[in-house]
This record gives structure tokens, C-alpha cells and sequence, in this order.
């Protein structure tokens, strides 16, 4: 009798070897996806930095010609910008986190596409330079968080991807990869994409999507070597008196923050709901009035409400402040009009200084280190916009290589996000995400 195989046993085998190699290239075309797509964002992302970082160098070089510059330049560029936003690109106002959260949300998937469809993306990020050009009051995280979501999901339904779960973990790692490769912080953007972006996501933060986030960062890390956003600062917090900066920072975050969110968010009551109107009404003219706000509170604060704020906060957190305490207000009110004034930009740099500037205002009370009070600040407040606690302690921790204030920053940011909540009852970017998933909803299928 033969021993050789009879081709009705060979068959089975030949179906199987033929599923388990598409089985494997399925698998190896979606690792190609979330590691390749987050290398892009990372790329993006530097790029983004280096181009924001030159478009507010040229706006400095216009202050060093005359003072007086940006009440001609900030009104008409933020008048400029708007136009342009409204009438083609709509979907490019604001920070972008919320169009990211509203993509993870919603089941359409030509929704999706719309939201995170890559010119949309390439015009916040380019309206961004714009925005700091011209002085405005913005960060780059947001558009960076935006862009990174659209990148990776762009290159991820290329290679076919198209089942929800991997469509949703390809714009969860795209956005938190954009926040670790925007500020160094690979730690901060595997925290974000698991407490703001997935708080409405139903799946485990998988593996795969964590290793996208570490690759963004680690593409920072290898290109600009190992770096803190602000330096070393090494802040801690020793026993007695000093403790008291714990509470304060967290009432005062808490209470800047949530008025913040009440100010920005879109309303139908009270003065609130007829500002929002006006600005409906007459988009153009309501942002070049707020160009024009700005660029007065510049000229009462020295000229140092313009951009992200980064070299104030620097300065603040090294104990050589170059403003006053006046500048808390003058850069709250910038951050308000810019804003308000329905341009791209994020919020996330500018809040930080902010927050960095509570150290003069807080100074009075007893024992207080000023850069300890800086950093406890900037969580506060980030904490208190945002109502992201762990977010906001990681990112500061990360920022500032200060890992011993770790109690006392999620002390302070867990306080401010529940004052916060109080005084405004929504999450600004949730709350915003809801009004994206609103006016897009006609073109839902």
C-alpha cells in the first residue's frame, strides 16, 4: 500500500498554509501602519516645531523695528486668517484636539475622513504659522495632535485598514505621538491618548498603539538628543510652610481654568450668548477686533502676551522673571482673544505660561520657592482648561525633569480639575468635539 499522500489530505493543508500567510501579512500590514505612520508623525512634527519656532522669530524681528507694529499687523492678520478659515476651511478653526476626539467618537467613517482628511490638517498647521506670524496667543500641540491623527490614519487606510477598532487605535496613537513628538514627552502622550483622547473609547490601550507613541517621541529624542522642553529644572517641594503652594496653585488654576472654558465655549445666554453671536454674525470683523485687543494688551505687558510664551515661562522657571505680575492677566486676556477670534492654534503652551506665571503673583506667601510655584502652576492651570489631571502632572513633570514634585503636582492638578469643574461643568474639548459632531452631522452617511 502507498505511503505517499492522496491530494483530498493535501487539500486541508494548503487552505491552511494559504490562511495563515494572510493571516500574518494582515498582522505585519498593521504593525507597518501604526510604526511607520507614527516615524511620519514624528518627522511632522519636528518639522511643524522648527517652522513655528521661525515663524515667531520673524514676528520678533518686526517688534525690534518698532514697538507699535502689531496694532497694524495682529489685526489685519487675524482678520486675514479668518476670511480664509471661513470661507474655504471651516473645519481648520481651533486647536484640532477636538476634531480628533469627535473622529474617535463618531461610527462614519466618511465622517472620518472628512475630519481627519489630510489637507484639512496641512491647512491648521499652516494657519498656525500664520497665527504666530502675526502674534497670536497659540500653541502648537493642538494642530501638532490633529495632524499627527490625520497622518497615521491616512497611511493606515492606504494599506487597508478599515476595521473600527485598528481605524480608532491608528487615531488614537497618531495623536498621542503628535503631543510626544511636539514637546519630548513620550511618557505624556501615552497618558493623553489613554486619559483625554480614549476616554469615550471602548478598547484596550493595546500594545501596538503604545508602541506607536513611543516611536514618535523616540524620533525626537534621536534627531534633537535627550532634551527637557524647559531644561533641568529640578523643582521640589521641602516640608513646613511650603506646602501652602499646593492649595493655592490649585485654587487659583482651578479658578482661571474653568472661567477660561466659560469665556471660549460657544453659548446661547447672557452677554456670552450675544458676543458669540456678533461673532457669527460678522466673523471677520469680531477676529481683527480681537487682533486688535491683543495687540494692546502686548503693548501693556511689554510685549510679552505674543505666541506660545515659552521664553517668559523659561525665564519664570530659571527665577529671573522678565515680566511682572501683571503679565498673568495681560496673557489670560491674550489667550481669550486669540481664541475667540476663530483661527487655528492650540492652547497647551500658552497655558503653561500662564500658570508659570503665578509664581510672582503668589510670591507673598510664606516660604514659597518661586520655580516650585511655577511648575505647580503650569499643571494647575493646564489641569483646570483641559481637566485632564494625569496629562497635565506627567507633562510638566516631563518637561522640566522634576520627578520629586510628582505628590505635590497631582495634588495640585486633581484639586484644579474639580474646582474647575464647578465653575464650568463640561470639558472644553469634549464640549467642542460635541458641536464638530453637530455641524458635521448632514454629512454623516
Amino acid at each position: 500500500m502507498s505511503d505517499q499522500p492522496q491530494p483530498s489530505e493535501t487539500r486541508p493543508s494548503l487552505h491552511q498554509s494559504r490562511r495563515f500567510m494572510r493571516s500574518q501579512w494582515r498582522l505585519w500590514r498593521q504593525r507597518l501602519a501604526f510604526w511607520v505612520g507614527a516615524l511620519l508623525v514624528g518627522l511632522v512634527a519636528l518639522a511643524f516645531a522648527w517652522l513655528a519656532d521661525q515663524a515667531f522669530a520673524l514676528f520678533r524681528r518686526m517688534l525690534g523695528i518698532a514697538p507699535w507694529l502689531p496694532l497694524i499687523i495682529t489685526p489685519l492678520g487675524f482678520a486675514a486668517l479668518a476670511w480664509v478659515t471661513q470661507r474655504w476651511f471651516p473645519n481648520a478653526r481651533g486647536s484640532g484636539i477636538p476634531q480628533v476626539i469627535a473622529a474617535l467618537e463618531s461610527p462614519s467613517r466618511s465622517f472620518r475622513a472628512h475630519v481627519l482628511a489630510l489637507p484639512v490638517a496641512l491647512v491648521r498647521m499652516l494657519f498656525t504659522l500664520g497665527a504666530l506670524l502675526v502674534g497670536g496667543s497659540v500653541g502648537r500641540e493642538g494642530p501638532t495632535v490633529h495632524v499627527g491623527a490625520a497622518v497615521l490614519y491616512a497611511f493606515g487606510t492606504r494599506l487597508g485598514l478599515q476595521n473600527r477598532r485598528t481605524v480608532a487605535g491608528l487615531i488614537l496613537a497618531g495623536g498621542a505621538a503628535g503631543i510626544a513628538a511636539a514637546f519630548n514627552t513620550p511618557l505624556a502622550g501615552v497618558v493623553f491618548a489613554i486619559e483625554e483622547l480614549s476616554r469615550t473609547f471602548e478598547q484596550r490601550f493595546s500594545g501596538l498603539v503604545l508602541t506607536a507613541v513611543l516611536i514618535g517621541g523616540v524620533v525626537t529624542l534621536g534627531l534633537m538628543g535627550h532634551y527637557a522642553y524647559f531644561g533641568d529644572i529640578g523643582g521640589g517641594l521641602p516640608t513646613g510652610w511650603a506646602w501652602i503652594e499646593v492649595p493655592a496653585c490649585a485654587v487659583l488654576g482651578g479658578v482661571l481654568g474653568g472661567l477660561y472654558v466659560k469665556l471660549v465655549l460657544p453659548t446661547r445666554t447672557g452677554w456670552l450668548g450675544r458676543l458669540c453671536a456678533l461673532r457669527e454674525r460678522a466673523p471677520v470683523r469680531f477676529a481683527a477686533v480681537c487682533g486688535l485687543l491683543l495687540a494692546l494688551f502686548g503693548l501693556a505687558s511689554g510685549n510679552h502676551v505674543f505666541g506660545t510664551g515659552y521664553e517668559e515661562t523659561h525665564a519664570l522657571l530659571e527665577g529671573r522673571p522678565v515680566t511682572d505680575e501683571a503679565f498673568l492677566l495681560w496673557k489670560f486676556l491674550a489667550n481669550v482673544v486669540s481664541y475667540l477670534a476663530g483661527i487655528p492654534g492650540g492652547l497647551f503652551s500658552p497655558s503653561l505660561s500662564i500658570g508659570a506665571a503665578f509664581a510672582p503673583l503668589l510670591s507673598l506667601l510664606p516660604e514659597v520657592n518661586p520655580q516650585t510655584c511655577a511648575l505647580l502652576g503650569m499643571g494647575g492651570y493646564l489641569a483646570g482648561v483641559t481637566r485632564s489631571p494625569l496629562t497635565a502632572s506627567v507633562i510638566v513633570l516631563e518637561l522640566s525633569h522634576s520627578p520629586d514634585l510628582a505628590i505635590p503636582m497631582l495634588a495640585v492638578t486633581l484639586m484644579a480639575a474639580t474646582i474647575s469643574g464647578w465653575i464650568a461643568p463640561v470639558s472644553l474639548y469634549h464640549a467642542l468635539a460635541r458641536q464638530v459632531l453637530d455641524s458635521l452631522a448632514p454629512q454623516k452617511h
